[in-house]
């Protein structure tokens, strides 16, 4: 029989109830079966016998509870359970005894007869179940040596060199004296063995021997010569020691030199924190008030139905106590069936049988009764519920005022970022508001978002500046009238360019066409006139006339590292070509005759050239791409789709270039969402000047880098 216990633990961990005495609610000892078949503590029979015996001679005692056997008393004399233990003990007319009690299981009556507890018989295979559920639970929480043979013994301490632990007796057998084992370090038992030394997490043979002051992380020589930190500087585990002990020192040495600072600004924030608590419980007691004038309107009515729906929960509760009451059986059949697969692994037949009989009559009772289980009453309460569409529409309308200050609105269509980030706002009570506080903050890939920066603005706008490139930021504001502070507006989320903003103007001296090419006077807008002059050649309608592109580029080129710009394209334009080229190709477009710089002959034209996807993998001096009609015309590509419809996008209300010149790569990017349209390599031997150029009737207009003048432009209109 003991060995059908290898597997126990498992089984015992879930018939805990079943292992509980009904009288003294802990695991049984030493249990005793009474004649109704349950079983009960050899110590539990004798208190309540006693406690019994005692109340039937003393009545008018304030103490006798025998309505209630299951309370345990004080534990009774040694010569009062001698007294019953002895055989042939019985009651007299002088002395009368009880024999007969309530089993504290089913509540049943009980009659010991005249052998009284010598007359039961003890449950052996209930004992040998709770001896197992005992050990199970001792070897969940106590740390087993690991050196004995099984069973293994209860450790006493744990060898920190060794990482194991020990008996009493192993300990000495492994570390005897005299020995270099002796020597080693022990504990009292645990599982959590530090090492002595530090081991790589990516080497675990190697030990931790260097710094890596890059990742700021401990590493191993092998992490140095061909790992994750081969190019990065490392130093010796001694020198990062002892830099790091310095440092540490030195914070310490300066928050304690700055105790008194500290003592002084926790001095402040107590004040602040004592008038904070006092503001907003007298801002609560305002807004109590308010409410308990629509409480005093609903609580006449909310008694009545609060008290209708009681009386029909009460109702309910008793017609399910009642049948509950009737079940109470099967709730007490947690872990039957594991406390029945227990009894089956008895094998003695007589303690078998005596065991199983109540067992099984238990069983057939719980299958039975779920057969036919119905619920007594319904748990449903739809017919109380209280119609409040209307009265909480108009509650609805209700808002908060606290402050008193409206949230301002940042407007999306005003704000946008450049070279530096310009946001606009309009508040509904503008003259209210003393000042404003613009909240903004980086977010990462990952969606991390970092600690708010603020900026006290006086007016409705304000030019962040010093954000990082190819990054997102979100920005809110909140008003300030006093000390009163509005909720913050809804965010903005803005994308910075991917690179600097490289500033320059339109050149009129090299290729400009004066007589189809419109400059304005600050030279950062252009129209075509060319419109104009075909009309007026047209001398017949029959008659046509071939007008070529007319060329513009940046009067500053680009000969190292990444720049962006951006532009505005008019929606009215007919053909635009936008981009980069380098110097020796624009001497010869800006030198040869029309029909050589025609569209149909450029690579990046968009136009269905043959010589396109012929030389596209070649690096070319330029890169051009055309917008018009509204739209925006996607090169073709070996690697894309031919087909018209996915090459044209509709065109980007500000087109953003960026030039990579380092790795030879330029890309168009869609303003509003900072998003690539399309990139490719350019040659970058020579230099790079930004190239536009226009046919038909068009205009380009350079995106204005946000200065301070701008804003306070932008402030006067």
């Amino acid at each position: 029989m003991e060995g059908d216990g290898s597997d126990s633990p498992v089984t015992i961990k879930n018939i805990e109830r079943e292992l509980i005495c009904p009288a003294c609610k802990e695991l049984f000892t030493h249990p005793l079966i009474l004649p109704c078949q349950h079983s009960i503590c050899h110590k539990c029979v004798k208190e309540l016998l006693l406690t019994l015996d005692d109340s039937f001679n003393d009545v008018g005692s304030d103490n006798s509870n025998q309505s209630s056997p299951r309370l345990r008393l004080s534990s009774p004399s040694m010569d009062k359970i001698d007294r019953i233990n002895r055989p042939g003990w019985k009651r007299n007319s002088l002395t009368p005894r009880t024999t007969v009690f309530p089993c504290p299981g089913c509540e049943h009556d009980v009659d010991l007869g005249e052998r009284g507890i010598n007359g039961l018989f003890r449950n052996f295979t209930l004992e040998t179940i709770v001896e197992r559920y005992r050990q199970a639970a001792r070897a969940a929480t106590a740390i087993m040596c690991d050196l004995c043979k099984p069973p293994p013994q209860e450790s006493t301490k744990s060898c920190m060199d060794c990482s194991a632990s020990y008996c009493n007796e192993c300990f000495k057998i492994y570390h005897p004296w005299g020995t270099v084992k002796a020597q080693h370090e022990y504990v009292g038992p645990t599982t959590n063995f530090r090492p002595k030394i530090l081991m790589c997490p990516e080497h675990e043979t190697e030990r931790i021997n260097m710094y890596c002051e890059l990742c700021r992380r401990p590493v191993c020589h092998l992490c140095k010569l061909g790992g994750n930190h081969s190019n990065h500087r490392v130093t010796t585990m001694s020198s990062a020691y002892k830099t790091l002990k310095e440092k540490l020192s030195k914070d310490i040495d300066y928050l304690i030199g700055k105790e008194s600072q500290v003592k002084s600004q926790i001095s402040e924030l107590n004040l602040l924190m004592k008038e904070t608590e006092c503001n907003g419980e007298r801002a609560k007691e305002e807004a109590i008030t308010h409410f308990e004038k629509l409480f005093e309107i609903l609580e006449e009515r909310k008694s009545s139905v609060l008290k209708a729906i009681d009386s029909s929960k009460k109702l309910r509760l008793d017609k399910f106590q009642t049948q509950m009451e009737e079940y109470q059986g099967l709730l007490e059949n947690n872990g039957l069936v594991g406390y029945a697969q227990e009894v089956l692994k008895e094998t003695d037949q007589s303690c078998f049988v005596q065991t199983a009989k109540q067992l099984h009559l238990r069983i057939q009772k719980a299958t039975e009764s779920l057969k036919s289980f119905r619920p007594a009453a319904q748990t449903s309460f739809e017919d109380y519920v209280v119609n409040t569409s209307k009265q909480t529409e108009l509650l609805g309308e209700l808002s908060f005022f606290s402050s008193g200050i409206d949230v301002p609105e940042i407007n999306e269509e005003q704000s946008k970022v450049y070279n530096n980030a310009l946001i606009n706002w309009h508040h509904p009570e503008k003259d209210k508001a003393d000042s404003y506080v613009l909240e903004y903050r980086k977010i990462n890939r990952d969606d991390e978002m970092l600690s708010w920066n603020e900026a006290e603005v006086c007016g409705t706008s304000k030019i962040i500046q010093d954000l990082e490139n190819s990054s997102t930021y979100a920005f809110r504001v909140r008003a300030y009238k006093g000390s009163i502070c509005s909720p913050c507006s809804r965010e903005l989320i803005l994308h910075t360019p991917p690179a600097p903003v490289f500033s320059f103007l339109f050149d009129e001296k090299c290729g400009y066409n004066n007589e189809h090419l419109l400059l304005n006077l600050k030279r950062d807008r252009v129209e075509s006139r060319a419109g104009y002059n075909l009309l007026l050649a047209a001398e017949r309608i029959q008659v046509g006339y071939y007008t070529s592109l007319d060329y513009i580029i940046g009067d500053t080129g680009i000969t190292k590292g990444k720049h962006f710009w951006a532009f505005r394209v008019e929606p009215y334009s007919y053909l635009v070509k936008v981009g980069v080229a380098s110097s020796d190709k624009l001497q010869e477009w800006l030198r040869s005759p029309r029909d050589a710089v025609s569209p149909r002959y450029e690579q990046d034209s968009g136009h269905d050239s043959g010589s396109e996807d012929a030389c596209f993998d070649s690096s070319q001096p330029f890169t051009l791409v055309t917008i018009g009609m509204k739209k925006f015309f996607i090169p073709k590509s070996p690697t894309s789709s031919n087909d018209p419809e996915n090459r044209v996008l509709p065109m980007p209300t500000s087109i953003g270039i960026f030039l990579d010149y380092d790795k030879g790569k330029v890309s168009f990017y869609d303003m509003d969402h900072m998003k690539c349209l399309y990139e490719r390599q350019v040659d970058c031997s020579h230099t790079l000047y930004p190239a536009f150029a226009l046919m038909g009737s068009g205009g380009i207009q350079l995106e204005e880098p946000i200065t301070a003048k701008y804003l306070e432009y932008q402030e006067n209109m």
